[in-house]
Order: structure tokens, then sequence, then C-alpha cells
């Protein structure tokens, strides 16, 4: 359980670390740069392996730059965090990834979830053999639902940076 948690870690610095250097160039220029003006963290992408999640959160820095949605780190002010979280399951003889979101509001409330799946084909029918053009896809669906959110969304405040210990209500 503890080397879950320093990996969990470890990925969350390295995510961080990527969206900073992805998105850096874009910080002063788009004005806030979301649909509603608002910064949105990553804070976790649980169920998949350290790399997949690294891969995964450089897809999903790529697809936020283009729709406009300002990722900044874990540890930055921000008015919404996400949490997210993968599997994969046999369904029908096909292999689906299945991705959900949950995204928090300053009270640590869960504001929404936003989930999804794709029929894919993994060498292994594990989530690690997921290539990049699977992973970009599913990051593009994800953040274009993210986008929506944001835009529709009429909160002000700033979300606070949540402890590992806080619970994610599951609905």
């Amino acid at each position: 359980m503890a080397g879950t948690k320093c990996w969990g870690r470890l990925a969350a610095i390295a995510m961080t670390m990527a969206m900073t250097t992805a998105l850096g160039a874009c910080q002063g220029s788009l004005m806030g740069g979301s649909p509603e003006g608002v910064p949105v963290s990553v804070e976790s992408i649980d169920g998949a392996p350290a790399p997949v999640q690294t891969a995964l959160l450089g897809e999903l820095a790529t697809a936020a730059s283009e729709r406009k949605v300002e990722l900044v780190g874990s540890s930055a002010e921000a008015r919404y965090r996400v949490r997210g979280y993968l599997s994969t399951a046999m369904e029908d003889g096909e292999t689906k990834v299945s991705y959900v979101w949950d995204v928090f509001d300053a009270q640590k409330r869960r504001a929404k979830r936003l989930d999804g799946s794709r029929s894919v084909t993994l060498a292994s029918g594990s989530i690690s053999a997921i290539d990049k053009e699977t992973l970009a896809k599913l990051a593009q669906a994800s953040m274009d639902e993210i986008a929506e959110f944001l835009s529709t969304s009429k909160s002000v405040q700033t979300a606070e940076v949540l402890d590992d210990e806080s619970p994610v209500a599951l609905q």
C-alpha cells in the first residue's frame, strides 16, 4: 500500500512537471485560458501504471491547450480539481478502456462526474499495453467533456489542494 502511494505521488509529480512544461508558453497569452477563464488541476489518474499515467497526462495537456482549458500543477490555485480513473474490461469479446473523471469544487464536493469508454485492441489485454493514439483519443474525449462542464459552470471559487487522505465520493 505504501509503495502504491509512493508511485502515485511520483506519478503526480511527473504529471505536474509535464503539464507545466507543455503549457508554460500558453500561460501569459490566454488570459486564464479555459472556457470560463479558470485554472483546473489534474490531481491523479488511478488504475494505470505510471508510464501510462504520464503519457495520458501529456495527451490531456495537448487536448486542454487545443480547447483553451488552463491546466495547472496540483499545488497551484485552481477552481476545480480533477481525479481520474482508468480500467479495462472485456465486453462482447472486445476490450474496452473506460475512464471516469471526478471534478471537485472548492468545498471538496464532487461537482461533476464524467465518464466514457472506447473499444481498443491491446496486445496483452492489459492497460499497460495501451498505445499513444488510443490515449490521445481518450484525452480528447475527456477534455471535450471537461471544457463543456467549465463552459456551463457558474462557480467562481478556487478549489483547495486535496489531501491524499481526502475521501472520494462514489455514486
